[in-house]
């Protein structure tokens, strides 16, 4: 799989049958009022505007997404050039069959206004409930038949990964996964799979539920009981302060990232720390979670596209990188997904 070249206006990779871009909208913040919250009309508005912007890859099912983005993406003249990627997951025991399984990838279709589910990924929760290969299987199967044109993984680690692409190979083309300058565990052992199998990472809390932005440079270390803090900040800052080091030298990496954007065009901390994960050969795209009618910044993240590391920039990132926790975050945490097990 390869990309375009970074002076092009939008970088893209293949996943399965799709050319789709390095970066993607996420839509997890449809999910609760507590990320703020606007007018579904709005909403509507804002995933056209960044349309037009390039961005072609649309993901998740928290709350409304599917509904919004199925209403939104069936009002273009052309819906099957946008990417509607969403979810099944399985968090407590339930009966996997060939009808509950269709019954899951027939809902996403009708929610979504679909007639085939453009990239279904596949959570499960307890890896000692084997049931998640028969899981797998009859995905293939609905694939096979066209209700599904690519599936995908959603936080798995790196050995459960490696398990179902040796056992359905080519089956699986990404997997979901954190990965960010403080989350580096996706370079461990799961940056090996990807490279065995031909599979590519889609990366979320990039950004650090927008800590790693220049509006934090010289801000005081938040208050997480304050009330002022999205439920994705409150995670993040736990992170930081906890597993990966403190405040200060989380400040220390924000000035350091930002020193590097000024070299390269006034380019943003978040520009940096976005195109510092997209250089990882594993990683297709970032997905970028927006507050669709609220904050955007589409814009902004697009000059991600023109932004090329030097040696002497990635030497100065881990520098910092090295004085905190970050490699330890696999032993502490264990491998990704493990937080949500």
């Amino acid at each position: 799989m390869t990309t375009k070249a970074h002076h092009d206006a939008h970088e893209t990779f293949q996943l399965g049958e799709f050319t789709v871009p390095r970066l993607w909208t996420g839509l997890w913040q449809l999910s609760s009022n507590a990320w703020g919250t606007a007018p579904v009309s709005k909403i509507r508005q804002a995933m056209g505007r960044y349309v037009e912007s390039g961005y072609m890859a649309f993901a998740d099912h928290y709350g409304s997404a599917e509904l919004i983005f199925g209403q939104f993406r069936a009002s273009l003249e052309s819906p099957s050039s946008i990417l509607g990627a969403t979810k099944y997951c399985v968090f407590k025991p339930v009966e996997i069959s060939r009808d509950t399984v269709e019954a899951v990838v027939r809902e996403r279709m009708e929610r979504m206004r679909t007639e085939k589910v453009d990239l279904l990924q596949f959570h499960w929760q307890d890896y000692t409930n084997l049931d998640y290969i028969r899981a797998i299987e009859i995905l293939s199967d609905l694939k096979t038949e066209g209700l599904i044109a690519a599936i995908g993984l959603c936080n798995f680690d790196a050995l459960h990964t490696d398990e179902i692409c040796a056992r359905f190979p080519g089956t699986v083309v990404s997997n979901q996964i954190p990965f960010s300058v403080v989350d580096t565990r996706a370079l461990y052992a799961m940056a090996d799979v990807c490279a065995k199998h031909g599979l590519k990472l889609l990366t979320y809390g990039t950004l650090c539920g927008g800590f790693l932005a220049d509006k934090w440079i010289g801000a005081l270390e938040p208050d997480p009981y304050s009330g002022s803090l999205n439920p994705s900040q409150r995670k993040y800052l736990d992170l930081i302060l906890k597993a990966w080091g403190s405040w200060a030298l989380f400040q220390e990496l924000l000035v350091v990232l930002r020193g590097i954007g000024q070299r390269h065009s006034g380019a943003s901390v978040s520009n940096v720390a976005t195109r510092w994960v997209l250089d990882h050969p594993a990683v297709g795209a970032v997905i970028v979670g927006a507050r669709l009618g609220c904050t955007e910044y589409p814009a902004d993240n697009l000059k991600v596209y023109s932004l090329v590391l030097t040696a002497t920039d990635h030497t100065e990132i881990e520098e910092v990188l090295a004085r905190s926790a970050g490699r330890h975050l696999i032993e502490t945490i264990g491998d990704v997904g493990a937080e949500y097990r």
